[in-house]
């Protein structure tokens, strides 16, 4: 299973990039093959979290126990294997309570 080998890392300072993240990672001795941090779409400005993928899963239970709780730029890291994104509910119908119109006073 490809998510086996794929770590979800959060809490991450918004000025980390990714070769911030991988030389942090290789640091420890571990092989990363690639490290993406996700980015809002319309600023680019870091979300404060991002993936690292493995090349095994052996690799990705190691880096999760020398990663997790681990401080990089004055923050304290969170991670874990990644899961799949669950499907997105739009908040954008103008529905009954969603505050546009739909309602009579």
């Amino acid at each position: 299973m490809e998510e086996q080998k794929k770590l979800y890392i959060g809490n991450l300072n918004y000025d980390t990039n990714e070769s911030d993240l991988k030389g942090f990672i290789e640091e420890k001795g571990i092989n990363v093959q690639d490290v993406k941090i996700i980015r809002d779409k319309y600023t680019s400005r870091s979300k404060g979290f991002g993936f690292a993928e493995f090349d095994t899963e052996e690799e990705a239970q190691k880096a999760i126990e020398a990663l997790n709780e681990q401080e990089l730029a004055g923050r304290k890291l969170t991670v874990n294997k990644a899961r799949k994104m669950q499907p997105r509910r739009d908040n954008f119908g103008g529905g009954r309570n969603s505050g546009f119109g739909g309602s009579s006073f």
